[in-house]
């Protein structure tokens, strides 16, 4: 049996401002030292994949009082937009695992899992294990908190699209995948800021799935490509000719989804300071991230990638 948690107030007069309670959040999760151990946990979860286990949530004890800061209506806007960007999970990691396979079996597996000859998916990658958790979470969350059950539609992910040159497809793909698992751990570290208790830590458990994933996917695309520079990073996303305005429509589809346009001013502010202030801290973390500290992590860089 878990023992109940005590409900805070919607206002809490002894809570700290919003950006105190932001600062303090990205200061524990973001950590140049929990970052650089979930790089380092990567080779192990090639050789021995395991998920890691969530803590026990006192589920029925969420209530729209722990939500502060914030209007509950945009709140659940926001949850059903991230419920229906999390739902095609199976999706994400079969595309991302047919862009790897031909470079790094083993990052395939670990993000898509063991397929057959013919195609058919034989256990699921670790990546969608520990996402797969994402969306019953959230639709539990608002449940809870808007007492109804909700009826998403979820989102159409790319499919796999090669070319001739496999290594800049997976260059490509693979930046917009970190871009995605870096706009994830900021809204649910944002979301965070804006919760409380049962709520606040059913959030905790995501923004750690993210922040874990996120880090994953940028130190090995930094090992893997090291000669690519982050000059070249933005050309790539931003560059026309390959894929038109891609990064452009990713950006105003997740606009819509997460009602951007009910957002209050100090909520789209505080949201652009914890995109910047979480990018600040990856940046520093990557500054640190040389050829031979990578090498310690990861061990040599394959002879293809170079």
């Amino acid at each position: 049996m878990i023992a109940p948690i005590a409900v805070r107030p919607l206002i809490c007069s002894e809570s700290p401002p919003l950006h105190q309670r932001l600062t303090a959040l990205i200061n524990q999760h973001f950590s140049k030292p929990i970052l650089c151990d979930r790089l380092q946990d990567l080779p192990q979860q090639f050789a021995l994949p395991h998920p890691r286990p969530w803590p026990v949530i006192a589920w029925t004890d969420i209530n729209p009082e722990q939500v502060v800061g914030i209007e509950l209506k945009v709140f659940l806007a926001i949850l059903k937009g991230a419920i229906e960007t999390e739902m095609p999970i199976r999706d994400y990691t079969q595309t991302s695992r047919q862009y790897l396979e031909q470079l790094h079996p083993a990052m395939a597996k670990f993000v898509g899992g063991e397929v057959s000859a013919q195609g058919q998916l034989l256990s699921p990658g670790l990546w969608e294990r520990e996402e797969r958790r994402h969306t019953p979470a959230l639709t539990k969350i608002y449940t809870q908190l808007a007492g109804v059950e909700i009826a998403p539609t979820p989102y159409s992910a790319k499919p796999y699209l090669p070319s001739i040159d496999p290594q800049t497809d997976l260059l490509r793909h693979g930046l917009h995948r970190v871009a995605t698992e870096y706009g994830a751990a900021c809204l649910y570290i944002w979301l965070m800021a804006h919760s409380t208790d049962p709520l606040q830590a059913v959030l905790a458990e995501l923004v750690k799935d993210e922040v874990n994933h996120m880090t994953k996917f940028l130190g090995f695309g930094i090992w893997f490509f090291p000669d690519f520079s982050s000059r070249q990073a933005i050309a790539i996303l931003l560059k026309p000719s390959q894929h038109p305005s891609q990064l452009l429509r990713t950006l105003r589809r997740m606009t819509t989804v997460l009602n951007w346009s009910s957002w209050s001013m100090s909520n789209k502010l505080s949201f652009a300071f914890t995109c910047c202030s979480v990018l600040h801290r990856l940046w520093g973390w990557r500054q640190s991230l040389t050829p031979e500290c990578l090498e310690n992590m990861l061990g040599p860089v394959p002879p293809a990638s170079i």
